[in-house]
């Protein structure tokens, strides 16, 4: 974060630039501890979605997760052929793939939850317990008021 003397107070006070800094720095913990095992957020996030929610459209992904249609095909192939996501024609829809999860990408997403974890830990180093639960109630809440994706 920055806390430098030369930062015009005017700019220390503002919550936008506090919170743009601290995403910054938590993207880059993230980022990190996902480069560890070769994967990226995007990796993670369809993992993630496949494993909670079950067999699903490349779309319905996209929609759940936030990731772009172009950036969700390309994501999709890379899990694909590291066999962590299986992907087979609609059977409602010929056209339309579904995609799930297969026992290789259940076990990756365990190990990616334990690298991501650990980076939490790191971003929030300077925070105790109450105030991790407060912070996170808060960001919740303002991401909800002005309709950001967080689930």
């Amino acid at each position: 974060m920055d806390n430098d003397e030369g930062t015009p107070r005017r700019l220390r006070a503002l919550p936008s630039r506090l919170t743009n800094q601290a995403a910054l720095a938590a993207n880059r913990i993230v980022d990190r501890a996902l480069a560890e095992a070769g994967v990226r957020r995007y990796h993670y996030a369809l993992l993630a979605a496949s494993e909670e929610y079950g067999p699903s459209s490349q779309a319905a992904l996209g929609r759940r997760t936030g990731i772009d249609r172009s950036d969700m095909v390309a994501t999709v192939n890379d899990l694909a052929a590291r066999r962590l996501l299986k992907r087979a024609p609609d059977p409602e829809d010929r056209r339309r793939n579904i995609v799930s999860i297969t026992a290789e990408g259940r076990r990756e997403l365990t190990h990616l939850d334990g690298l991501l974890a650990a980076a939490q830990e790191e971003f929030l180093a300077p925070l105790g317990a109450a105030d991790r639960r407060i912070l996170t109630d808060l960001l919740t809440r303002l991401a909800d008021h002005h309709g950001g994706r967080h689930d």
